[in-house]
Formats: structure tokens, C-alpha cells, sequence
């Protein structure tokens, strides 16, 4: 038997049981039976994506199954074994879609079968940063549980995505290892067709971030090869219908390493017998590059754990400036008053702390060099917050003095102490920003007394003069603009023009972050963008800015405002924290934000806006931007600026309220202009949204028409 032979013995064997469960479905339910994923705008994404069709009904769905019979071919050529390969795949994701009929819930913990739209969204910054530099598909079960626990975090460790598939789930479990998306380890489910779901997120990765238009098969395996850096590691014993699937994963450009001794293909399917090399040979395999920081610390650094949860009874101390005081805080100073690599305690240690007590802790980094600013301190400062979730077992939240850290009880019994907060700065501000720092130096303050006199003699001071500051820069006090182009690794011909009343749309990038950049990688992702020569400043349209464009996009964009939603709008890629959208019978636009998944009176969800809003290319009446610059002075300027907005999620309304309400009073004279914003405990339709906004008096009402 060829390999041919057991991929297409494995197509058929799915197709059958496809094709059983459908027809089983529609005896049941009918073929008018509607059917979806969950949360997600593109159907069945998967086949969505390679027909260009989008399945609504039982019906629907047992057509699509006749299309996919059009693709098992069977001459013993490898475009065949390919193309049955993509039909294995899209018979399992009719499987699975089966199981999601009439709003049912088929996965429970650990397991979470399909993941959302806004999952994928989420996963983009950090894989555009390399934060996350590969996915990993386990199928099956390891020989031991303990080898396959040990594969799964070489993966976590180095900050790479794990998906978890069949008997890996229950070994995981068996030896109690943490999972979940908090921590980047996430088991799909038991059955072999769960597999699916993580095939969906390469593939709305293309439609989201690529502009990848449904249909366009070639383009999408060319995207996913490209730009989706996964592998799959499939442990022996391999049945037909796994190497089937395995064929689809390797039309899509992702490798397969297994230790069956089996068929072999250069690149594509690797056998590696050794389970221990597998992490090696998949990283080779599928040319990953894994950027190593050594940090002295006793127990993991990866940003797999970026998202980990330390509970209360799961910690050994907490630091909480909302109760104590403490504080995080760069400060600049002159070369001849640092000593490198300085790491000073002073106050107790967290070994001599009550377990589960609420202490005082301030952190003040001292850095030197050349071409070191005082700009640069917030930066810094902001990558705090990433620096120390990445420990294993650690937990922070906030900045500046509203930080919260926890230590977990394993990390602490690890060996973690408070000298090594400063090993993780150290470490990391010196390899991320060496070409602006020679030296640096960390002091921890725990002693009550030193951290209220830190934190209020100190730094307070410093946090009010920065915020000074920041209120002060507008886009007309300052001679030059930033690009940024960090999503093109996703979304080749977007790009962001950063100002200072607009930072980047996912909310990651301000001004003078791009500025720092800039300076750090004068040839990286943050060019200097001239705005001398200004087309139309009601828009915000420069010659400059359009030249900048032209060549950053690689000539796919030609001019864009800075703005309007509705001339010319930016592009997106993807990653926005926050899509805003035009409701024509209020006159306005409505806001949505990536955590919301209701409905908004557009008669839209978050992600039927952002299938629509994404993959670098301009929508007008359709913007997607990041939750601060909702408050700017600047946000849809042209078509006469935020009181355009005339709904947006309740939470959302009360992150923005402080700074939106300020700008209102300022351009218009309106006091608690969130108050006459509509939320979804309002109104989720535009009739409703209309008489709300009659009876609030809301200025778009009376403003001159959109469209």
C-alpha cells in the first residue's frame, strides 16, 4: 500500500462518516435547520474559505459535502493526496459544526473545541511581535505521559502556541499540567476531528489579517505557508485517517513530525523516532527562530504565560498598590552613577513574608547611555507589565503606581525571590533597548517606610510631569509622524500612521513608543514620515504621508486621511482593539469593542464588523482603531468628531467616559456627554438607538448627514 493509498483510505473513511452524520442530522432536525460555529462572522470558516460559500442550513451543508467529493481524486499523484488531504479537513469541520447545533455547548473542560473570532484577533499582535513565534498541533498520545508533558512545556517555554489533540489532553491531565488560553497550551478535544479547529485559526488568520478572499484556495495556502508558521507532531500509532488529515495539514504549508517509522516526504512528513527531538526537528522543519534572553530566575520565562491566573489560594504574597504603597519607575542618569547589573533589596524578603499577606513593594530601574531620553522612561515602563507576566507563576497587573503582582506558591517554593524581579528587568531592558542602554541597575524597596517615600516623594512627581507632557503634544506640535508596520508579518498592505492624537489601532503603539522604535531600529517597523506638504487638513491628507504609504504598502494603498471614516479612512489589519462603524438612522457611529459579543444596533457583531473591516484594505464608514483614540480631538475630525458617537458597549463607556466626557466639554460645551451614549442595557437595534438619542437631545441628530 502507498501513501496514497492510506490517504485516500483515510478521505473515504471521514467522507463516510460524514456523509451518516448529516443525513442522520437532517432526518432529525430537517435541512432548514440553521447551523454555525459560535462567535465567529465566516460560517464554516474552513470551507468558507476555500469555496467562497458560506453554509447556513442542514440542506446547505449536504450540497457543500457534494462539492467536497469533487476534490477526492484519486490518481496516485501528490496534488490528489493534497486535495484529499483539504477534504478530510472540511468533512471534519462538518462534523464538528453538527455538534454546535441549536446552541449546544459539546466541550467541557478541559477542552474547547471551536475558538472565536476574537481569539484569533487577540492571538495577532503577539504573533505579528513574535511574542508567539509558532503554533504546535500534538495529535495522539506520547509513549509516557511524561514525555509528552515535557514536550508540551519545551513548547510553552519557548513561547510558542500549543494545541492539544486526543490522548495528549488526558496525559496532560494525568499528570496535573496546567492548560488553557491563559497559558497558550489549549486542548481542542478528544476526537481526531477536533483537529479542525485549530486548522480554522490558521485559515481566518488569512481572511482576518492576509485579505485572502474567500475562494481563493491557492492564495490561502499560499498565505498559510507563508505566514502561519505551524507543524504538527503526530505520535505513533498512525491510522489512515490521521495521515489524511496530515496531508491537509501539509497542503497548507505545515510539516508533520512523527515517530512512526513510515512513509517519508523531504520537509513534509519527518519522521524523528526520538519523541525528545521533536521540539528540535519541528522548530528546523518549519525554520522558526526561537530569541533567547537568559535570565537567572529558578523557573520559567515564556510568553506563554503572559495570561496565567494566580488565585488567591494559590499565591504566596501579593503586592497591591491599591491598598499599600508601590510603584514601577525608570529614571535616567549619568553612567558615572550606575554600576551595571546592581541588584539591591532593600526591606525584607518575600521568604520572609506571611504566606498570603498583602505587601508594599516599589522597583526603580536606573539606566545610562548616549542616546538614552527621558521620553523613553514610559515606554520602558509599559513593558514591565509584559516582562514580568512572562514569569512562570507570576501575575501583574496595571502601571505606574496602581500596580498588582502575585507570586504562586510553586514559584515561590522554587526558589523565586524578590531579587529576581530584578533579574527579569535587568535582563530584558538591557537585551531589548541595548542600543540606547549601557548600563542599568535595579533597586527593589519592601520595607514600608522606603516604598511611601518612593512612591510620593518620587515617582508621583516624575508620573505628573510625563502626563504634563503627553496632554501637551498634539499632531500639530510635532514636525514628523511615525509608520508602523509590525502586522504586514499578517497583513501585507496595511499600514499604520502613528501621530500624536493617534496611536496604532491595537492600541500597543503610541507616539512616542513609535519614536523610541524608531530610535532603537531606525531600519524596523517605525519609520519617519514627514507631513510638509498638506493636501487637505480637514481630513488630514499630506503628499508625504501618501508617498509614505505607497512605498510602505508596497503600492497597494495610494493615499489615506488621518481623519475621516469615510475619505479615504486608514486601513486595518486586523488587530484593533475597536471597530467603529456608521448607523445611518441616527446620523452617527457606533463603537465596538473585541470583548463584546452582543449584537450592536448596525445589526452587526464585533466579528460580522471586522470580517469586513480587516486585511489591510480601506472601508469607508468603517474604521478600526484603538480604545484611547476614541477620546482624542482628532477622532473622526472631519466628519465633526465624537459627537458622532451615539452608542458603544456599557464597559467600554465606562473605560473611555473620564477622557470622552473632557473632550466633549472642550469641543462642544456638553457636560456627561456619555450619558447620552447609548449601551446595549439600551438598545441593541437602530429604533430604539433613534428614540434614546431624541430623548437625550444627542448632536448627531443635528448634524449635517453622513452619507
Amino acid at each position: 500500500m502507498t501513501l496514497f493509498d492510506v490517504v485516500f483510505s483515510g478521505n473515504d473513511t471521514v467522507y463516510g462518516l460524514t456523509e451518516g452524520a448529516i443525513d442522520a442530522a437532517i432526518e432529525k432536525h430537517g435541512a432548514d435547520k440553521a447551523i454555525a460555529f459560535p462567535d465567529t462572522a465566516y460560517s464554516l470558516p474552513c470551507y468558507y474559505a476555500v469555496t467562497g460559500t458560506k453554509v447556513a442550513t442542514l440542506g446547505q451543508l449536504k450540497e457543500a459535502l457534494g462539492v467536497v467529493k469533487t476534490l477526492m481524486t484519486r490518481e496516485q499523484k501528490l496534488n490528489d493526496a493534497f486535495m484529499s488531504g483539504i477534504a478530510t479537513a472540511l468533512c471534519a469541520e462538518f462534523i464538528e459544526v453538527l455538534k454546535y447545533i441549536d446552541g449546544a455547548a459539546p466541550y467541557e473542560a478541559p477542552c474547547y473545541g471551536h475558538l472565536a473570532d476574537a481569539v484569533i484577533r487577540e492571538l495577532g499582535v503577539p504573533l505579528v511581535t513574535g511574542d508567539i513565534p509558532g503554533v504546535a498541533v500534538i495529535l495522539g498520545a506520547a509513549p509516557t505521559a511524561q514525555e509528552g508533558v515535557d514536550l508540551v512545556k519545551s513548547y510553552q517555554s519557548q513561547g510558542i502556541l500549543v494545541t492539544l489533540v486526543g490522548g495528549i489532553i488526558d496525559q496532560c491531565e494525568e499528570l496535573g499540567y496546567k492548560t488553557g488560553a491563559n497559558v497558550r497550551v489549549i486542548p481542542l478535544g478528544k476526537d481526531v476531528t477536533s483537529v479542525i479547529h485549530v486548522v480554522s485559526v490558521a485559515v481566518r488568520a488569512a481572511l482576518i489579517f492576509g485579505n485572502i478572499q474567500p475562494g481563493d484556495a491557492a492564495g490561502l495556502m499560499k498565505y498559510t505557508m507563508e505566514r502561519v508558521p505551524a507543524f504538527v507532531n503526530a505520535f505513533a500509532p498512525l491510522d489512515p485517517v490521521i495521515v489524511a488529515c496530515g496531508a491537509g495539514a501539509i497542503a497548507l504549508g505545515f510539516p508533520v513530525i512523527t515517530n512512526e517509522d513510515t512513509f517519508k516526504v523531504p520537509k513534509s512528513l519527518i519522521v524523528q523516532p526520538d519523541v525528545s527531538k521533536f521540539n528540535a526537528t519541528s522548530l528546523e522543519a518549519r525554520d522558526i527562530k526561537i530569541k533567547i534572553t537568559n535570565i537567572d530566575i529558578p523557573v520559567a520565562f515564556a510568553s506563554a504565560f503572559e495570561g496565567e491566573i494566580i488565585r488567591r489560594g494559590d499565591m504566596q504574597v501579593e503586592f497591591d498598590g491599591s491598598r499599600v504603597d508601590c510603584c514601577e519607575l525608570v529614571m535616567t542618569k549619568d553612567a558615572s552613577e550606575i554600576e551595571d547589573h546592581k541588584i539591591t533589596l532593600i526591606g525584607p524578603d518575600i521568604d520572609e513574608m506571611p504566606v498570603g499577606s498583602k505587601q508594599s513593594i516599589c522597583y526603580v530601574v536606573e539606566v545610562a547611555g548616549k542616546s538614552m531620553q527621558s521620553d523613553f522612561e514610559p515606554v520602558f515602563e509599559r513593558k514591565f507589565h509584559s516582562y514580568l507576566n512572562c514569569v512562570e507563576g507570576m501575575m501583574h497587573t496595571g502601571q505606574r503606581d496602581m500596580i498588582r503582582i502575585r507570586v504562586s506558591k510553586e514559584t515561590f517554593e522554587a526558589g523565586f525571590r524578590a531579587k529576581h524581579i530584578g533579574e527579569v528587568l535587568y535582563a530584558k531592558v538591557k537585551s531589548e533597548f541595548a542600543a540606547v542602554v549601557d548600563k542599568c541597575q535595579v533597586t527593589i524597596y519592601t520595607d514600608p517606610a522606603e516604598c511611601t517615600r518612593v512612591r510620593h516623594e518620587v515617582a508621583m512627581s516624575l508620573f505628573d510631569k510625563r502626563d504634563e507632557r503627553l496632554n501637551t503634544l498634539t499632531d500639530e506640535g510635532v514636525d514628523v509622524y511615525y509608520s508602523c508596520i509590525m502586522c504586514q508579518a499578517f497583513s501585507p498592505s496595511h499600514v499604520c500612521v502613528v501621530t500624536p492624537e493617534r496611536l496604532g489601532l491595537c492600541g500597543a503603539v503610541s507616539w512616542l513608543d513609535a519614536k523610541a522604535t524608531n530610535e532603537l531600529d531606525p531600519q524596523g517597523p517605525c519609520q519617519v514620515i514627514t507631513k510638509e506638504r498638506p493636501i487637505d487638513e480637514r481630513i488630514g491628507e499630506y503628499e508625504d504621508v501618501n508617498e509614505a504609504v505607497q512605498k510602505l504598502s508596497q503600492g497597494a494603498l495610494e493615499d489615506v486621511s488621518l481623519y475621516s471614516i469615510i475619505e479615504k479612512p486608514m486601513t486595518s489589519c486586523g488587530c484593533f482593539e475597536c471597530i467603529c462603524g456608521i448607523e445611518p438612522l441616527s446620523n452617527g457611529v457606533c463603537i465596538a469593542n473585541r470583548e463584546y459579543a452582543g449584537m450592536t444596533p448596525i445589526g452587526m457583531t464585533f466579528s460580522e464588523l471586522a470580517s469586513m473591516t480587516g486585511g489591510g484594505v480601506q472601508t469607508p464608514g468603517f474604521m478600526g482603531h484603538g480604545k484611547h483614540f476614541i477620546a482624542s480631538k482628532k477622532f473622526m475630525k472631519a466628519e465633526g468628531g465624537v459627537a458622532r458617537i451615539v452608542w458603544m458597549p456599557k464597559e467600554l463607556k465606562e473605560q473611555v467616559a473620564e477622557r470622552l466626557n473632557a473632550t466633549a466639554k472642550e469641543l462642544y460645551g456638553i457636560d456627561n456627554f456619555c450619558d447620552m451614549i447609548a449601551d446595549e442595557t439600551i438598545a441593541e437595534d437602530p429604533e430604539t438607538l433613534l428614540a434614546y438619542l431624541e430623548e437625550k437631545g444627542h448632536p448627531a441628530l443635528t448634524m449635517e448627514p453622513m452619507m
